[in-house]
């Protein structure tokens, strides 16, 4: 029989992690996130160096961004469901050493055709990263804090985005990298250094290792894991909810500069936005987290939504002055990442110990499909003759439906443990 919850651990078992959330198996979750959000954002530092070496045109450019978010997906997937058979540390680990080698083996690449081929890979490591991640950080928490430990180490992510767009306003600055290739270089290279580390500190999920051990039955089918016993409501929630907080979160990502100097910021002045926009949110992670656990999540997911629908319409309507950008940005990015960190702290929740890195590399999947949608529907809006506020406040219903959607999941989970 599956249990919903947290596994004890037998008697005399060794603690995974220390007595709060700064534990190491938090700590080491939290390293792997920083180089994972690095590695997102690398292509965009790269592409405008890299298209005229290689020669590719628009569409290809295109096709390459979308390589790595289609193997985001698939990683996801196959991922979450690995480790349910083989163990989250596993998975991780050579999740982790797929994205490092062939973010390297891009530098390499010679043609579009390889060059595809290899963001497509490293898309398939990256995606096997997460679910991993959340369920380590969840399982090997203290008692009733695994939304904190979730939200601390999401924080790495957008803490790799401040560094991404550090570069590239050191590159606006500067006028650009002799190579593009020296990016992929330093994203590949930090995790493959990292590797030998998580393979002799990072422990296995205790929780998972004990909850294996119990299952007598075997693991169900991924529709019986997803929609069986009782859990297809908080799975649809959970899908839906991702799905439009990421659609938001990536539109945001990569329509932001562009938008920024529309209103009439300079191109520098447009990435300090974009970086305050992440610190924010990585601090806000780090901070906010404890909130995620017990009933304060409920109120705490309500203020956040809310949030972020207020911060986009400043972000909209805002005069272009450079100190009011900053402020709004550091709002609008604690917002965002916030809502994130409230349903990556929510997903392992709906699934039993077991059976988890299934569900959690579901919903992580069924974000990555908002992540997808999210540049191509900015891109319909500005086709469509959209400014940039009204591009901003677009947004603001689809916040509406992903707040409203995490309400009712975190309601529902709420009314179960009661």
């Amino acid at each position: 029989m599956l249990n919903q919850d947290a596994v004890p651990a037998p008697a005399g078992a060794p603690m995974a992690a220390a007595g709060g959330l700064l534990n190491r198996t938090t700590l080491l979750c939290l390293l792997v996130a920083i180089l994972e959000g690095v590695d997102l954002q690398a292509a965009g530092v790269a592409a405008p160096k890299l298209a005229p070496a290689l020669h590719l045109t628009p569409g290809q450019l295109g096709i390459f961004f979308s390589a790595g978010t289609i193997g985001l997906f698939l990683g996801a997937l196959v991922g979450g469901r690995l480790a349910d058979h083989f163990g989250r540390k596993a998975v991780l680990v050579v999740s982790v050493a797929l994205f490092g080698l062939f973010t390297v083996a891009t530098a390499l690449s010679p043609d579009f055709t390889t060059l595809f081929l290899m963001r497509l890979a490293t898309g398939l490591g990256l995606g096997g990263t997460l679910p991993n991640l959340v369920a380590l950080a969840a399982e090997n928490s203290p008692p009733g804090r695994s939304g904190g430990a979730v939200s601390l180490m999401y924080g790495g992510m957008p803490l790799g985005g401040a560094i991404v767009s550090l570069i590239a306003i050191f590159a606006a600055m500067s006028g650009g990298f002799d190579s593009w290739r020296t990016i992929f270089y330093a994203a590949g290279g930090a995790p493959l250094l990292v590797l030998p580390l998580l393979i002799w500190a990072l422990p296995e999920s205790r929780a998972f290792r004990v909850a294996a051990a119990a299952d007598k039955e075997g693991r169900p089918g991924v529709l019986t894991i997803l929609f069986g016993g009782g859990r297809a409501a908080e799975t649809v929630l959970l899908w839906l909810a991702f799905f439009a907080t990421l659609m938001v979160l990536y539109l945001l990502l990569s329509w932001l500069p562009l938008l920024m100097t529309d209103r009439g910021f300079s191109k520098p002045q447009a990435g300090l936005i974009q970086l305050v926009l992440n610190i924010s949110g990585a601090i806000a992670c780090g901070i906010t987290g404890p909130l995620l656990d017990g009933p304060r999540r409920f109120s705490f997911a309500i203020t956040v939504f809310l949030g972020l629908a207020l911060f986009l319409v400043l972000l909209a309507l805002m005069p272009p002055n450079l100190t009011v950008a900053i402020g709004v940005g550091l709002g609008a990015g604690a917002m965002i990442l916030t809502t994130q960190a409230t349903l990556y702290a929510a997903a392992p929740a709906c699934y039993p110990i077991a059976i988890r890195g299934t569900g959690v590399g579901g919903a992580v999947a069924a974000g990555r499909l908002g992540s997808i949608f999210g540049p191509l529907l900015g891109t319909a809006l500005v086709q469509a003759g959209l400014s940039a506020s009204g591009l901003l406040l677009s947004l603001v219903p689809l916040v509406a439906v992903g707040g409203l959607l995490a309400v009712l999941l975190i309601h529902r989970q709420l009314r179960r443990r009661a």
